[in-house]
């Protein structure tokens, strides 16, 4: 039953990819991080409220406690870098990187959790870790496009000073890191309590610190700034998280995180679809090789497991 849920969470991640991306157009990522928790808060509540396990609250012990605190504050840093990236870059080229999280997961597993190192998981681990190399590519963009001009050969000539950044990358590496840790912080926080209520808590977490982000660096007056079209789609990014949370810390907890994450991270393919739909970005033919190994890696740990 946990590769249900660990594929109900890929699904509704890799929707949120997009409709984030919808919602942060004119939008800061910060203010739309902090008002999108919003949601996902009522969301994880009301499921705990539904299921009747609002009770278990004074059951938790200090242990769990502090564990879903640091697992929250590694989401919302996740979140922070994961949505900042997606503002600046393209959701095929920030959503590979952030999927990387996989490998250094099953380290971590390994590590801290005891979970074995398989011959699958040695095997995803090198597909998942080329194929993102390849998704990665440098990609001319329509910026880069633009900040060139013809010399006299017919050559392009880039424009000094107009050189596309790649800040995007160094947030959705940021990503990456932090939500390896929020995996194996949740499983251990979620040892002892039931995954909805485990999920609750730690969202509160994760309010508290993107508000207190959007205080800090004075962005509160673009709350009120937000579009309302924009706005929608940011709830509806909310929705969808909490949907792929309940499914995703479900499945941790029944099921080994050496699995459910690289299951997890099959949202590469949801978002990279809708991504050609809704914004029209094309892969490549090395970036679609690199999907495709980075779908091969993760379905030989699944089949193996």
């Amino acid at each position: 039953m946990w590769i249900v849920f660990a594929f109900g969470s890929a699904f509704f991640a890799g929707i949120t990819a997009i409709l984030a991306k919808c919602g942060i157009k004119q939008t800061d990522s910060t203010v739309a991080t902090a008002v999108r928790t919003i949601i996902v808060l009522i969301f994880s509540w009301l499921m705990v409220l539904v299921t009747g396990q609002m009770d278990g609250i004074g059951s938790i012990g200090g242990r769990t406690w502090i564990f879903l605190i640091l697992s929250g504050l590694a989401t919302g840093f996740s979140w922070l870098c994961y949505f900042h990236a997606l503002q600046i870059g393209d959701v095929n080229k920030v959503v590979p990187i952030d999927k990387t999280s996989t490998i250094l997961t099953i380290l971590l597993a390994f590590l801290f959790l005891g979970e074995p190192v398989t011959w699958a998981s040695g095997v995803g681990i090198v597909l998942i870790g080329l194929g993102t190399f390849l998704m990665i590519e440098k990609k001319r963009t329509a910026n880069a496009a633009a900040a060139e001009t013809a010399d006299g050969s017919g050559k392009t000539a880039v424009i000094a000073g107009k050189r596309p950044g790649r800040g995007w990358m160094f947030y959705a590496f940021g990503s990456a890191i932090f939500a390896s840790l929020t995996s194996i912080l949740g499983k251990i926080g979620i040892e002892n309590i039931a995954s909805n209520l485990g999920t609750a808590i730690r969202t509160c977490v994760v309010l508290v610190m993107a508000w207190m982000m959007v205080l800090v660096t004075g962005k509160t007056g673009k709350v009120h700034e937000i579009q309302r079209g924009e706005l929608a789609f940011i709830c509806l990014s909310g929705v969808a998280t909490g949907a792929s949370w309940l499914c995703y810390y479900r499945a941790l907890q029944i099921g080994p995180a050496s699995v459910v994450v690289p299951i997890d991270k099959l949202s590469i393919v949801v978002s990279i679809i809708f991504s050609r739909i809704v914004f029209g970005e094309k892969l490549s033919a090395r970036a679609l090789a690199g999907l495709i190994l980075i779908v091969a890696g993760t379905m030989v740990m699944v089949v193996a497991a």
